[in-house]
């Protein structure tokens, strides 16, 4: 198959170049069409149940809605683990599936059991499922800006104008009511129309509401309840459909037209009739505009309040181009007359900016590879047209690979354009071993005709086509189980394999096709045998090659005694999961004390606003406080998700790392007190959180039944993970210091008036919480009409105490003659896991690897921790997904070991050759320990895969020495005399793979952008090893060769190998 194809090849040489330029126009066609992304997409397939519960606590959400739910989703085909959080007014429940379980088919099961379990919720409340979206679907968040009616002042702060009656507060309230009126209403429709865009998650300002004020003491003056007012309110709001009326010829639709317009509409509601007097609403209530309980707000640059949207992408969409379409589609509304005059939406986070950066990464890196690869082939082979010929080949490569990827669903990113700059070495090593080998032929032959050179080109391909293959083969088999591995590291790491293999089987096709037609085409005979830097190299190879055939027994110690004492680095390097993705923009979560207000958090984060903008390297600060629209995330008011953008690093002056700075701004913003500060990235946090249902590194499960135990014990295990050296934003989750006031009912004194307890829940729901009567329509939009008490008859135990409950007789009964009103402090939110309560101890390592700090962590609890019967400690995190990824290396480097020793028994036909080359692979490691060792790196999942590429690299260097050995021993030469023929010949071929290999790796391994600390550990561990690998292969596997050699070499232990 090989030599028809090489026949076709140089027969239709014009065809294959046209072929290869078209490819290569399609490739790059290819590539602009393929989804963007900085990072693979790493969320597990997981469908979020949210209920709004408006007014009921954390406990009564957990008891009515959060448990029945619970129940019902277990059990689901394909689930893998439920979370939920029962907070105030919301239940949160996370129903994560097996990775192979269809998005949508998951929905679909989650939707079915929600129908199930309505019946068992209580009325009025509907569970919906969160939108399609991801850890990496926050693409775009903007604020919205004007028009604005206040003037900075001196200070910095926002007056209203000078003509104003108003006050400051109440043009702020309004103008961030119509700002959120216009989000929720124009942006909001308009923006989901973008392909792409799930949803848009507003947040800040003040959600618009018609509001009905009762005044207890009017409700007194005319013998009213305010159940009556409610009654009267909700019923008079309602268009009525009177079918159709025939008259005459035509025929006319009937329409009773009731609805509510205006807020005199309203005031003018009859509530009832009074000795033929009607009392209207506006008798008894004051009506008004008024805004909806704040469960969140927005901060800007720690000087003003904005509203804030932020564009949710779809799962599996592309973030370059729904970014792109979001800013076309703002631009439009920008200047058409889609948005009030003077309003403007500015962006704080553009994924596209992230993308850009990590892509520009690592696309330098492989531009310099191919640069530095191109060199090497100068040096080597002191010839401009050979190394043109290989130029040609990198660059054909990568483009067919493109348009695999897309037709196999791969999106660019870091990893897999990662997975291409490994192969630049490989991908090279084909082309050169094809043109050297010409080359070499061409030579020996100078003065052919065009036919016999052809045909020398043709023999010359023909000799090397079956060990190219094979090579390729190798590399290919190594990196195979990595498409094994399960979860994060699986995600992270299944495409860069999937890529680089792609890339290698291209680059066969291309070598075998491409390569022998530019060589026939450029090359001639005229060329010296070899270069300067090839001679000096085997004369400085060859005494160190014969001292070592005369003294084996010292080179194997000796090579033994070093690969121990690498051995010995090993427990000094630590381990850990991943290294961190600097993304060039900042998350410190802000936790304040549970008891404090949404006014006050507002106030404390400006103040820690004002505090992060002192740092110039801070552009812009934009703090989300609390919950948004689709309240997926954890927050409270007491807790705030800032997004810090940073300025371009070339101007930074206080650090010149980006941990360095976020050290700095960890330890300012530690001065202030009543906060605790937990340092992120927007999307390690969200992938942090969806995957563990924690926004840290690391993080410590406790589970139980009793919440105060759980608090008590998880203060224990906090006080001493602060004693290990390395751990930093220790969080204990906040599960209590809530303040309750709480109307506890006294069913004796009820019963003594013929009160029920609904009577009384009623009025609690009613005058304290606001009841929604009904909805006022303003053409599309629409917006609550709720009743309450004004705030001067609610705000404190002894007002609640005065509000009055009808008894059966008539009489009105002030509350606290029913009831026992106090402050008391209870549960902020309740988690649970695996339907059984949980709290979590979390925290970050700085400084240190995770898998010295667990291992300190797990011996300190073991010796200090004494925990009541029921409750047990689980270890979460990046640690969990570190444990699991190397147990499925254990697994998976023995069996891929194995491959390779299969392909070697079938290339040799012998266990003893086979079994000469795997010797050899320890001596690869040598280099890959020392570098992370010297690095100060850690041994992580990169770093692992950095050991299988080198197994796959150590392998095909001994094999293209033992085969040429072999192959010189069956032509009938001594043992010795093989081995320093075979290992001088091989010089070359082996120095230059290394070379290429190495030299198309360097620019990963000392890239500074954006997303490089994820290929380093790879690139350095592939690089140190190389050169242990190299050096020990040319000098030990020839001393070693004589122990395994048999007394003859037979055809078949012989490959053509050149």
């Amino acid at each position: 198959m090989i030599v028809s194809l090489l026949e076709f090849s140089l027969r239709q040489r014009i065809l294959v170049i046209g072929l290869a330029g078209l490819l290569s126009v399609v490739g790059v066609i290819a590539f602009e069409s393929i989804p963007i992304d900085a990072y693979p997409d790493v969320t597990n397939i997981q469908v979020q149940v949210l209920t709004d519960a408006p007014g009921l606590s954390p406990v009564e959400v957990e008891r009515f809605i959060t448990y029945p739910l619970e129940i019902q989703m277990t059990g689901l085909p394909g689930l893998a683990e439920i979370r939920s959080l029962s907070k105030f007014a919301l239940s949160q429940i996370t129903v994560v599936f097996n990775d192979d379980v269809d998005i949508y088919f998951a929905r679909q099961l989650v939707f079915e059991r929600i129908m199930a379990a309505k019946e068992r919720l209580p009325e009025r409340l509907e569970p919906v499922m969160a939108p399609v979206s991801t850890g990496l679907g926050e693409v775009y968040q903007y604020y919205v800006e004007g028009p604005s009616t206040l003037q900075p002042a001196q200070d910095g702060q926002f007056r209203a104008g000078p003509d104003s009656a108003v006050t400051d507060a109440q043009v702020l309230e309004r103008e961030l009511t119509d700002q959120r009126t216009i989000q929720d209403w124009v942006l909001r429709p308009l923006l989901k129309s973008v392909p792409g865009v799930i949803d848009v998650n507003g947040m800040g300002g003040f959600v618009k509401q018609y509001q009905v004020l009762v005044d207890p003491a009017k409700l007194r003056k005319f013998t009213l309840t305010l159940h009556e007012v409610y009654e009267a309110v909700a019923k008079n709001n309602a268009n009525a459909g009177g079918n159709v009326l025939e008259r005459y010829a035509e025929r006319a639709i009937v329409r009773g037209l009731g609805l509510i317009k205006s807020l005199s509409d309203i005031e003018s509601i009859i509530v009832k009739e009074s000795g033929g007097t009607p009392i209207f609403v506006r008798d008894v209530a004051e009506v008004r505009i008024g805004h909806a309980v704040r469960h969140g707000a927005v901060v800007l640059n720690g000087e003003r309040e904005v509203v804030a949207g932020t564009v949710l992408m779809i799962r599996g969409g592309n973030a370059r181009q729904v970014v792109e379409a979001v800013k076309a589609k703002v631009e439009d509304l920008q200047q058409g007359h889609g948005l009030p005059a003077g309003m403007k939406l500015i962006p704080f986070y553009d994924r596209i900016e992230l993308v850009n950066a990590a892509i520009h990464t690592v696309r330098d890196a492989l531009i310099e590879g191919v640069v530095l690869v191109v060199f090497v082939f100068l040096f080597f082979l002191g010839h401009v047209r050979s190394a043109a010929i290989v130029t040609v080949t990198l660059i054909v490569t990568p483009l067919v690979t493109f348009i695999a990827m897309e037709r196999f669903g791969l999106s660019a990113n870091l990893m897999t354009l990662g997975g291409l700059a490994i192969a630049i070495g490989e991908i090279a090593d084909g082309s050169l071993v094809v043109v050297e080998n010409a080359y070499r032929h061409l030579a020996q032959r100078s003065g052919a005709s065009e036919e016999s050179r052809l045909s020398v080109i043709l023999h010359a391909t023909k000799e090397v086509g079956r060990p190219i293959l094979f090579g390729i083969l190798i590399i290919s088999v190594v990196f195979l189980p990595l498409l094994t591995l399960q979860g994060i590291e699986g995600k992270m790491f299944a495409p860069l394999a999937y890529t680089l293999v792609i890339a290698l089987l291209a680059s066969v096709i291309v070598t075998l096709t491409l390569s022998p037609v530019l060589a026939s085409l450029l090359l001639r005979g005229d060329h010296p045998k070899e270069t300067g830097l090839t001679r000096w190299m085997r004369q400085r190879y060859l005494p160190v090659l014969e001292w070592t055939l005369r003294h084996r027994t010292v080179v194997l110690a000796g090579s033994t005694a070093i690969v121990l004492a690498s051995m010995t680095l090993v427990p000094f390097i630590g381990r850990e999961f991943m290294p961190l993705l600097e993304e060039g923009a900042l998350t410190p979560q802000v936790v304040r004390l549970p008891s404090v207000s949404l006014p006050e958090s507002i106030e404390m984060e400006k103040q820690t606003h004002k505090v992060m903008r002192e740092f110039p390297e801070v552009r812009m600060a934009v703090s989300k406080i609390g919950r948004p629209d689709i309240a997926f995330g954890p927050e409270e008011p007491n807790e705030s998700d800032p997004i810090v953008s940073l300025s371009d690093r070339s101007t930074w002056t206080t650090a010149a790392t980006q941990s360095q700075l976020t050290d700095a701004i960890r330890n300012k913003l530690a001065e202030i007190p009543g906060i605790s500060v937990l340092m992120s990235q927007p999307i390690q946090e969200r992938v942090d959180e969806l995957i563990s249902g924690i926004r840290t590194e690391c993080a410590i499960k406790l589970f139980g039944d009793d919440l105060d135990v759980l608090w008590d014990k998880a203060e224990e295990i906090a006080a001493l993970l602060q004693q290990i050296a390395g751990v930093k934003d220790v969080k204990i989750e906040q599960i209590s210091g809530q303040p309750y006031l709480t109307i506890d009912i006294d069913r004796q004194k009820i019963a003594r008036f013929g009160i029920n307890v609904a009577d009384v829940q009623d009025i609690i729901t009613t005058a304290i919480g606001g009841k929604a009567a009904t909805q006022v329509y303003e053409g599309e939009r629409r917006f609550q009409l709720i009743l309450r008490f004004p705030e001067s008859y609610r705000n404190s135990v002894a007002s609640v105490g005065e509000i009055r409950v009808k008894a059966a007789s008539g009489a009105l009964i002030p509350m606290s003659d029913l009831a026992t009103i106090e402050m008391r402090e209870g549960p902020l939110r309740i988690s649970r896991e695996h339907v059984k309560r949980r709290i979590f101890v979390g925290f970050n390592v700085v400084g240190r690897d995770i898998g010295g700090v667990v291992d300190e962590g797990r011996a300190k609890l073991a010796a200090q921790l004494r925990l009541p019967e029921g409750y047990t400690v689980v270890w979460g995190g990046a640690f969990e997904n570190m444990e699991r990824a190397n147990a499925r290396l254990m697994i998976v480097v023995p069996i891929t070991l194995a491959l390779v020793f299969f392909l070697l028994f079938w290339a040799f036909h012998s266990v003893r050759y086979a079994s000469l080359i795997i010797i050899n692979l320890p001596f690869a490691l040598i280099g890959g320990v020392v570098s992370l060792w010297l690095s100060g790196q850690y041994l992580s999942v990169p770093a692992s895969i950095g050991f299988i590429e080198l197994f796959g690299l150590a392998v095909g260097n001994g094999i293209v020495l033992v085969s040429y050995i072999n192959q010189l021993r069956h032509e009938g030469q001594t043992i010795d005399d093989a081995i320093l023929a075979g290992c001088s010949l091989r010089l070359r071929p082996v120095v230059m793979t290394m070379m290429t290999t190495l030299l198309g790796l360097l620019p990963l391994a000392l890239a500074q952008g954006i997303g490089a600390e994820v290929q380093r550990p790879l690139a350095s561990v592939v690089i140190g090893g190389l050169f242990t690998s190299t050096a020990l292969t040319l000098v030990v596997l020839p001393a070693l060769y004589s122990l395994f050699a048999g007394r003859e070499v037979g055809k078949e232990e012989a490959p053509e190998w050149v």
